[in-house]
This record gives structure tokens, sequence and C-alpha cells, in this order.
């Protein structure tokens, strides 16, 4: 009772270990099976998704796939079922010849995990091959000499199976004088051996037939069989004996074919046929008689084909010496191949990626390699290294599998593709490496922001440009690709003169083409500054803003305007463009000297810079040489004295240009009367008026209507005095109650004031202080008492007037009164008037 329990508990201890092994097995990730030999292809061999506890649906949505080192690929896995069965029919005895277990080895790679799981599968064996001899047909020569007892080897039996499946035993049958001995070789293999049971006689037979038969033990158990024919032989008393009981053979397994690899030698002591030695091999199997020849004459034994140390490191032969009397001896040779570095390492990509995002973390990893050598000891110990200044490190993993992984972050828009090379290379002498290369392509990631190509732009256009015209194209570039590079623009917010800036300009949003979409006037707008926007299109989307400055050039698109002396009439100017035509009438004394100075023209340009520079031009004069005109001052001035002959009338043409491309221009119109005395120059303009008036009348009547003109004339002068000094009282009170700004030029730079050869200076010195209308046609007579001249300038703005452009500066200051009370020219123009007035009533 006690004996069973403990029997009982051995057995839970046994079952104990057992289940712990299996555990911790599959702690490790590693399966073991046990599949016999001769299996069919599809054969069940272990259920792999159960037994290491993987989910069937997420084993085929990651991709699973079996690997193994050999070339032919002896299992497979089921994807529906997860069971490994076999690929192909699997015969021990060709992969594992004399080796007691029989084991094969792959993996399980599961890709998307980055995981692999060793798979040891036993082949075991089963009884499909019969004992079988080299030679069916054998034949001994024995003398009939020979003792009883005398023993002789025969040929060992071969069977490729192992265990209990492998040659057993061996039994003689055929004839009484022989029997069967079996010895035990060092190996514990079994040698049979022919004893001589009885003397033989040559004379009773000289020929016996026996069968030897080898049996291994299966269930049912196979057998092979020899024919033995035993020739008896006169008397051989001495047999060979070779020099060693035992060689030894070293060689590389670079050795050529053909090379001698050892020589045997056996003497004989006998003469003749019984002295001739004969070599054969015993004891070989087939894979050693094709890379082995025996020359049985010389003994020498050759290569017949190239060794392998990775199929073969160790052969052993038996080689026994026969004279002509049938004696023999046996030696044993031993063949050792030594191992040279003629494997390369094999590189094997198990599971790799072919694209990364560049923002994908550090340690990342991207491959999973195995690497192989063949070769053994130092031959085969691979390093494995990264080629060149690659992102990229190695990671060694369990046994002869790495990891390619990430080292530092990636950025596409420096290197937007890697062939990282994997270089594995032995420890031989000299070393024998490989390759293997990763393509890796970096996904972009909206990292970079547009960049425009300048770091701001200009551009001039002309004034008066077509709507829709185009201004310039602005450029910016992205580092990033595909849709993170797709740059879009657009205009910033502004307004230009109280107007939105889209109103002006627009930015083609593909091309980045800024286009006006007005008229540009430089009189109202000199330039226009804005930002303009490029934007990605990533997800956030990033974006850059660039400044753009438009400058507008003046075109000559304005012809000068007359100031003074003030318009009489509108009509079509002359010269290359066309203007306003002035007239009015001045006074020169007869007195005069040459450059005495008569009267000036005044005249501005509302252009800039050439177009707005003015020239003077004397066209047309009752006496040409009389009179000259400055050409920048706009001066006219007396050439030379006048002359007793000279006219007292004379009608100049002053024609003002400026330096535009085309020219613009503007005439005006000057009537300059020579007097000595102010009834001198009554008595012209009255003869004038009635030239004009009445040529035909006697001169009584031409007097009584002049006396009664200048009456008339005189009262409405005191009414227009009276009037004048109200209109005076009027804008004095305006200048107090507005602003600097709104004088009657606004919009005429003052360059065009001062600087001109001093028209300021002159419409300080130059003036009249009285001013007549001798008829109805409004002619003007003027006086120089050295008053000012801005009471007879018009106090309305010019027409067209543009826009201001200079801030708080009032051109027009300079010729507006500035006191607040009446100038003194004021009171001196009274009293001429008054003057005048009682000299018309005498």
């Amino acid at each position: 009772m006690c004996a069973a329990g403990r029997r009982w508990d051995r057995s839970q201890r046994a079952l104990l270990w057992v289940m712990l092994l299996a555990a911790w097995e599959a702690a490790w990730g590693q399966l073991r099976y046990s599949v016999p030999e001769e299996m069919p292809k599809g054969s069940f061999v272990g259920d792999v998704a159960k037994d290491l506890g993987l989910q069937l649906p997420a084993l085929i949505e990651r991709g699973v796939r079996i690997t193994e080192r050999g070339r032919t690929q002896y299992f497979s896995l089921q994807g529906k079922s997860g069971r490994l069965v076999t690929a192909e029919r699997i015969d021990r005895e060709q992969l594992c010849d004399r080796v007691q277990q029989c084991v094969l080895r792959c993996e399980l790679i599961v890709e998307g995990k980055m995981k692999f799981y060793e798979i040891e599968v036993e082949i075991t064996d089963i009884n499909d091959n019969a004992p079988s001899f080299k030679e069916s047909e054998l034949e001994e020569r024995i003398s009939e000499t020979t003792a009883p007892g005398s023993r002789f080897p025969l040929p060992d039996g071969y069977d490729p199976d192992s265990g209990r499946h492998s040659l057993q035993s061996y039994e003689l049958s055929g004839d009484e004088h022989f029997s069967l001995a079996v010895q035990a070789g060092p190996g514990g293999d079994q040698r049979p051996e022919l004893v001589l049971a009885k003397a033989l006689d040559r004379e009773e037979a000289a020929f016996h037939e026996l069968v030897l038969r080898a049996m291994d033990g299966g269930d049912p158990a196979r057998t092979g069989t020899a024919r033995i024919r035993v020739t008896v032989l006169d008397a051989n008393d001495n047999a060979p004996v070779f020099s060693q009981a035992e060689y030894t053979v070293r060689v590389p397994e670079d050795v050529p074919v053909g090379s001698i690899l050892v020589t045997l030698t056996a003497t004989d002591a006998d003469d003749g046929l019984y002295g001739h030695v004969e070599y054969s091999l015993k004891k070989q199997s087939d894979r050693t008689s094709n890379i082995f020849h025996l020359d049985s004459e010389t003994g020498r034994i050759t290569l017949l084909q190239s060794l392998d140390f990775e199929v073969g490191d160790f052969y052993e032969l038996e080689v026994q010496a026969r004279d002509g009397g049938g004696l023999f001896d046996t030696t044993k040779i031993t063949i050792t191949v030594t191992d040279k570095n003629d494997n390369i390492p094999v590189i094997s990509v198990r599971s790799a990626l072919s694209e990364i995002s560049e923002d994908a973390p550090s340690g990342t990893v991207v491959a999973l390699l195995h690497v192989h050598d063949r070769d053994s000891g130092a031959n085969g110990d691979v390093r494995c290294s990264l080629d060149g200044d690659v992102p990229f490190r190695l990671q060694s993993s369990h046994g002869s599998y790495y990891r390619v992984v990430t080292a530092r972050e990636l950025d596409r828009e420096q290197v937007s593709e890697y062939n990282v090379t994997v270089r594995a290379a032995d420890g031989g002498s000299p070393a024998l490496q490989s390759s293997a290369v990763l393509a890796l392509r970096v996904l972009d990631v909206n990292d970079n922001a547009p960049v425009f190509a300048e770091e701001r732009y200009s551009a001039r256009l002309a004034e008066n440009n077509a709507a829709g015209a185009l201004v310039l194209t602005v450029r910016a570039t992205d580092a990033d690709w595909g849709q993170n590079a797709r740059v879009r623009y657009r205009l910033s917010e502004g307004r230009v003169r109280g107007a939105p800036l889209s109103s002006y300009v627009s930015v083609q949003a593909e091309t980045g083409a800024l286009y006006a979409l007005r008229s540009l006037d430089y009189e109202q707008v000199r330039e226009l500054r804005l930002w303009v926007r490029a934007e990605d299109g990533g997800a956030p989307a990033l974006s850059s803003n660039v400044s753009v400055l438009l400058l507008v050039v003046d075109e000559n698109d304005n012809a000068p305007q007359v100031l003074y002396p003030p318009p009489a009439a509108l009509r079509a100017g002359s010269g290359s463009g066309s203007g306003v035509a002035w007239s009015g009438v001045e006074l020169a004394p007869r007195w005069s000297e040459a450059g005495a100075l008569v009267a000036k023209v005044v005249a501005v340009d509302a252009d800039a810079g050439q177009n707005a520079w003015l020239s003077y031009e004397l066209a047309k004069a009752t006496e040409p040489g009389l009179f000259r005109v400055g050409l920048h001052s706009g001066e006219v001035r007396t050439a030379r004295s006048p002359l007793a002959r000279d006219a007292a009338r004379h009608s100049l043409v002053v024609v003002v240009k400026d330096h535009g491309r085309p020219a613009l221009s503007a005439t005006a119109t000057l009537q300059v009367v020579l007097a000595e005395s102010v009834a001198e120059l009554l008595a012209e303009l009255g003869s004038a008026a009635d030239e004009a008036a009445a040529p035909g009348e006697p001169a009584v009547s031409l007097t009584r209507w002049l006396v009664l003109a200048v009456a008339a004339v005189s009262c409405l002068f005191v009414a227009f005095l009276l009037l004048l000094l109200a209109l005076r009282l009027r804008r004095w009170r305006r200048q107090q109650l507005l602003p600097p700004d709104s004088g009657a030029l606004r919009g005429v730079p003052v360059s065009h004031f001062v600087g001109i050869d001093g028209v300021r200076a002159f419409l300080q010195s130059y003036s009249h202080d009285v001013s007549l209308t001798a008829d109805s046609r409004k002619s003007q007579l003027r006086f120089s008492a050295g008053g000012s001249c801005c009471d007879t300038l018009p106090a309305r703005p010019l027409p067209d007037e543009p826009a201001p452009l200079l801030g708080d500066e009032d051109p027009a200051g300079a010729l507006a009164a500035d006191p607040p009370a009446l100038s003194v020219s004021f009171w001196v123009q009274i009293l001429i008037a008054s003057q005048v007035g009682c000299f018309f009533s005498l």
C-alpha cells in the first residue's frame, strides 16, 4: 500500500515537471512538437495559435508567416485555423543521417507586432527501411589448412533507420562447417563474423554456399540477405599486415577534387599469388562511396567530389587488405574535415516598413532582420552594422535577430527617402560580408510655413493704367510635400483714402499675381502699401506675410495752368498740348529802360518732377523786338527802350510748356500799353474803344460819349469799391473761422510756387494799385505803385482741382491776405480812384 502511494507521488511529480517545462517553453516563446516521418503533405503538427495564446482574427489581420533556415520549407501555417501542418513529405534518413535525435527548427513571424516565436519539431523514426548489404553476392576464399574456430569478417548490414528500427541481429544458414559470431564494435555496432566450425577438405567440397540474413527490430521486422560463396583454397600461412592499425587524416573542406587524401600500405610475407595484396573498402555507406575512391592495387584514397564542412565534418572508413590465399588484415581510416570561411552571412528581412511619418518618435521599429552564417567558430561569428550617416541604429534581439529602429527625429524636407544598407561581416580571415537594402519613404507632416522668394516686394506702375493691369507676382515656396506644400495667396485687410484696399488691387490665389483693379492717379495716390499672406494647405494651415510697396509713376497728363494774368476766355491751346488762354492790360512807361519789368506770367502744373518743369516762350508780339520773356521765370521785360515810333498798344502771346513727353502747354495773352501819363493811357484806351465801337462817327460825338462813359464808369467803380470792401471783410471773417488748409489753390504743390525763379518774390514786388474798367469787355488798366497783386488773383479754386497731397501745408497761403485790416495798397487805390473821379468830373 505504501509502495503504491510512493509510486503515485512520483508520477504526480513527473507530471508537474512536465507541466512546468511546457509553461517555461511557452513563456519564452518556444514550442516543441513531435511528428513521425513520411507523413503526407498537410498532416497536422500542432495548434500554434492555441499553444501561444494568439487570437485568430488578430493573427490574420496582422500577418503571420513561417520561415525556415533551409532551402526546403517543410512546414506551413493554416491561416484560418492557426494550425501548423507539413508542407512536404519528410524523410528522416535524408535529413538526419546517423543522428540520434532529428529536430527541425522554424520561426513564426508576427509582422504587425514585430515578434517571433521559435518552433522545434522532432521527426521520429518509422520502420520504413529494410537492412541491406552493399553486395548481395559475397565470395570468401578459405584455405583448407585453416584451423576450426578461425573467424572471417563479413560485411556489415546497413539500415538507415534509427533506434529499435535499425539493424538488430544476424542469422547464418546453409552449411554445417560454418557458424555465425557477432562482435560489438567500438561504437556499439554489431560486426558479423564467419566462424569455421569444422575443418575443410577441398577434396570433399571445393565450395560452400551460405546465406547471411540481417534483421531489424520493427514490428513486423524487416530483413535483408546476402549470399556467401566460400571457396576452399590451398594452404596460405602469411596474412597481409597494414603499416598502421588506424589512419587519421585532416583535410580542409576546400581541398581540390582528385586529391590523394592518404595512401594505405599492407605487406604480405608470402610470394606469388599469396603475397599479392588487394585493397577493398569493407565498411562504407552510400554517402562515403560517392565521396571517396580506393585504388585496390595502390591503396590510394582519392577525393571524388568537393567536401563541405557544413554538410559533413567527419568520415570513417574501414579497409581490408587481402592476399591471394584469402588471408587479410583490416585498418580504420578517420577523415576529419576542417572548416574554411566559404559561406557569406545571409541577411533575411523578416518584417519591414515601407513608409514612416517624419514625426515618428525615436526608437520606432522599422524592420526585423535575421542573420545566419553556415560556417562555424570564428567563421560563423557575424557582426552587423549600418552603412552611412543615417538616422537609424541596430538593436540586437533574441538569438540572431536584429531590429532596425530610428535613432533620431526624421525630416522629410532634408531627406525624403532612405535606402538603408545593412551589412553583415563574419569573423573569418579574410572576412566575408553581405548586405541588404531597406527602402523607406518618409511621409510628410505640415511643419514648414511658406517662404517668400524676397523679403519685401516693390513695383512701379504708371498712372492712368488700364483696369486689371498686372502689377507684379509674389512667389512663396513651401518645403513640405503634396497638399501641405500647396500655397494660396490673399490680401490683408486695409483702406486707402477711405476705400477698402480690395477695391484698388487684388491677388490671384493660385499664382500670386497682383492686379490693379482701377486706374490710378498720381495726383491722388502716390503709393500703396499692402501685405500679402501666403497660406499652405496643411491642417492646421501655416502662413507667412510679405510687404508689398506699389509706387505710382507720374505721367504728363496735366497741362500747365496759368494763374496770372487772370483768365478771360477758355480756348484750345497750341503746341503739343492744349490749355487755357488768358488776357490782360499792362502799363509800361515810355521812358522804361531795357530790361524793365513789365509783367509776369505765373503758371503751375499739377504733375511732378520733369513733367512739372515749366518754360516760357514769347510766341507772338506786335513789335517782335521790343519785349522778351524769361525762359524759366515768366517775367516780361523790355528788350530795348521804347522809341517814339513804337505803337502805343502791344499784344503779347506767351506760351507756357512743361517738360513731359509729349509736352503740354498753355497760352497767356497780355495787352501792354506804352504811355507817359494816365491821361495818355485813358486817351489811348478811349481811342481804342471808339475804334472798336463805331469807327465812322465824328470826334465830337466820340468825346461826348467818352465823357458819359467815364462818368458811368466812375459811379460803377465807387459801387465796386464798396462791394470789394464788403468782400474783404467777409473773407477776413472766414479766415478767422476756417482752418488754415482751406486755401484757394489746394492741391497745387508748394514747389510750383517756391523756387521757380522767384515767383513769390515777384508776387511781393510786382503789383498794381488800382483797376479801372474802360469798356464793357472789361479790359483792365493797371499802375505800378509798389502794392500787392494778390487782390487781382482769382479767389476760387482752379477748374478740375486735384485733392491735396501734402497734408497740412496750404500752398494758397502765400496768396491770401494776412492782416485782419485792409492793406495799405487798398487805401492807395481808393485815393487814386478819388483823384481820377475828380479829374473826370472837371
